[in-house]
């Protein structure tokens, strides 16, 4: 639990540093907003002055000259709003840039190792939900809130019943604002719940559509969404309910208080204890003393969503960067699995048990087995995408902890087994997005995955645009290109996951070639495999069975013994 605590500080001190790297934007605002506070006076000393001074005397030239200060006051005042609402929109930028980046890394290592978790994208939600918070004008509540005495004193010095009558009116509606906080809470969780719960649904239902088409499920799966979206209505409704019900509560009090503070005005003067310009001029000042409290309560479903957005982003955040790794040579000589157990996400469930592989360069590995065997979460391990809960990966030696992910990603080639595409070019999908990629590695890898006369034939060829997921593409042709990219700069070591589930006769030489010229360059290549013309070019053979090694060893002795294994099968069933 201490841990804990200490953890939260933590992440509590570095959320802090990133609101205080723009204290210099804050301090402006501070500044702003103590002028533009003292300028609110204008109006009531105006109205004061005329009534007690101008009237009596009746002075045109009073007049015009308290009008033409006032005039520019008022000026002077607007400009420094529009000066404030400006520095808070830069503000909100500046902590979503602080912040954003690192989000997103987080999102995007998060996503590899759980890649159906909405909490990285509900993060950059979050962010911006906080962002436009900070930018908004009830923002400058907090900066308001503390001339509210200023504007009682000056009323206190009016008359002592008008300023107990306005703190009395501010103090009710700040035990208002509490109660708001209270009773709004519950709601808002369970409509940033539901909400999410709505867009995950949808973004499933965007990306089966053809496949729901299909299979006649459209209708079903709009009643479902329904469904959903009418539980979020209902906590919308009720959340809304709720702040309507007490921003009218708080309305209603500020509207009697400003019209009982005129009524106790008008006695004041009726008994001689005050002047009309008084009476006038504390109506004015109640107005401007209650406006922060009646804006806090009436963007208050606002602050506490930030608030809660807030809460879940300092959760969400690993409690620093890490530190920076020594940058490690790339991998040439070894790859290295002891002893490997790798359980299901968040649970205690191996799915894989003490797997123990050496791979040498221009060795190639077949992985076979049953569905469920745990082949691919053996792939995803070895590219660093599975988390061993016990055992080691190396390379070279070092385990793949010690490397920077995005320096090993460039000594690794992976094709998994469902497909992705970038929105973007062909070239820039093979390229994986390189700032400035080599035209050479380029062709080079398209040839070596076989795809390269596929290409040419597309309009546009390599800078024809594929959309995200592939759209235009057939599924041998984007498994053809997602083999180039894992081929793309000749990796040490290349990761094919069903790699031919999709190919064709001529895919299937294709892929055969780019096993044996990973090897012959002094490389190695994992390959998972349910049918037998992916194994064709690999050297060794690992049987996996309910996540432990069954076979290994060399590929002709492993699929004689299978083949043993087969026949004698009848005879024990027998």
């Amino acid at each position: 639990m201490t841990d804990e605590r200490v953890l939260r500080s933590a992440k509590r001190r570095e959320f802090r540093g990133a609101a205080w790297a723009g204290r210099g934007a804050l301090g402006t605002v501070m500044l702003v907003s103590g002028l533009i506070n003292l300028l609110m006076l204008t109006a009531p000393i105006f109205m004061l002055q005329v009534y007690d001074r101008v009237l009596p005397s009746r002075s045109v030239a009073t007049l015009v000259g308290l009008a033409g200060i006032a005039l520019m006051l008022f000026l002077v005042q607007s400009t420094l709003e529009v000066f404030r609402a400006r520095i808070l929109g830069r503000f909100g930028r500046l902590v979503d840039e602080r912040l954003g980046a690192r989000i997103f890394r987080t999102m995007l290592v998060r996503g590899s190792e759980a890649p159906r978790a909405d909490d990285g994208p509900q993060a950059l939600r979050d962010l911006e939900t906080v962002r436009g918070f900070l930018a908004s004008m009830a923002f400058t509540v907090f900066f308001d809130l503390p001339w509210v005495p200023l504007y009682i004193a000056v009323c206190f010095l009016f008359h002592p019943w008008l300023g107990g009558a306005i703190a009395a009116g501010a103090l009710v509606l700040c035990l208002l604002t509490a109660v708001t906080d209270w009773a709004t809470a519950a709601s808002t969780r369970e409509g940033v719940r539901a909400a999410g719960e709505r867009r995950a649904f949808v973004d499933m239902a965007h990306r089966t559509a053809p496949l729901l088409s299909a299979l006649g499920m459209r209708t079903r799966v709009a009643a479902l969404w329904q469904d959903r979206a009418r539980r979020s209505l209902d906590v919308a409704t009720t959340g809304n309910d709720l702040a309507i019900g007490f921003g009218a509560a708080a309305r209603l009090m500020r509207t009697v208080l400003q019209s009982g503070i005129l009524g106790l005005g008008a006695y004041l003067v009726v008994r001689e204890e005050a002047t009309a310009g008084v009476m006038l001029a504390a109506t004015i000042l109640s107005a401007r003393a209650l406006a922060p409290v009646d804006l806090a309560i009436a963007n208050w479903k606002s602050f506490s969503a930030s608030r809660q957005a807030w809460t879940r982003l300092v959760a969400f955040l690993p409690p620093a960067e890490p530190a920076a790794l020594t940058p490690l040579p790339a991998p040439r000589e070894s790859v290295r699995v002891t002893a490997l157990s790798v359980a299901v996400p968040g649970t205690d469930t191996l799915v894989l048990h003490d797997v123990n592989v050496a791979l040498a360069p221009g060795s190639a590995l077949g992985v076979i087995g049953p569905s469920g065997s745990g082949k691919s979460t053996f792939a995803r391990a070895l590219v660093g995408l599975a988390r061993p809960c016990r055992g080691v990966i190396r390379f070279d030696g070092a385990a793949i902890d010690q490397w920077d992910p995005d320096a090993l990603g460039r000594a690794i080639g992976y094709l998994p087994q469902d497909i992705e595409m970038f929105d973007g070019t062909i070239a820039q999908n093979i390229t994986r997005f390189e700032a400035e990629p080599d035209p050479e590695a380029l062709l080079s890898a398209a040839k070596a995955a076989g795809v390269h006369e596929v290409v040419l034939r597309l309009p546009g060829g390599y800078d024809a645009r594929v959309g995200a997921g592939g759209l235009g593409l057939s599924g041998g042709q984007r498994q053809r290109i997602a083999l180039a990219r894992a081929l793309y700069g000749d990796p040490f070591l290349v990761v094919l996951d069903e790699p031919n589930s999709n190919l064709d006769v001529e895919g299937d030489r294709a892929l055969s070639a780019a096993v044996k010229a990973v090897r012959d360059r002094g490389g190695i290549a994992v390959v998972i495999a349910h049918r037998p013309s992916a194994l064709t070019a690999v050297d060794r053979i690992l049987v996996l069975g309910d996540g432990r090694v069954q076979l290994h060893g060399p590929r002709d002795d492993v699929l004689a013994r299978l083949s043993e294994l087969t026949r004698q099968a009848p005879t024990r069933v027998a």
